[in-house]
């Protein structure tokens, strides 16, 4: 199942210069596992905002919050997710992003 989600990193940039640069570090290491497992799909910056948006797949909404949560910046993040369904143009294959 793959899903929006959009991550606002607001309070991220608010720390410390040093603690940031360390969480940005663990951040990114995080991501690209998630990406390698199949997890993070394709993620996008949004200019003029400290915020993201992704397509992320998941088998199910629990396994997504799991992967979600295990991201090192989760506790300072605010992110809205939404379930994404097939459109019936693209029914029975899956296009590439």
């Amino acid at each position: 199942m793959d899903f929006l989600v959009r991550i606002d990193t607001t309070a991220v940039h608010q720390l410390p210069d040093r603690e940031r640069k360390e969480l940005i570090e663990r951040e990114s290491l995080r991501g690209r596992e998630l990406h390698a497992g199949g997890i993070l799909q394709k993620v996008w910056r949004l200019p003029g905002q400290k915020a993201n948006i992704g397509i992320w797949s998941a088998r199910d909404a629990d396994q997504l919050t799991e992967a979600l949560q295990s991201l090192p910046i989760w506790p300072l993040i605010t992110l809205e997710v939404t379930p994404l369904a097939t459109h019936p143009l693209f029914a029975g294959r899956r296009g590439e992003i």
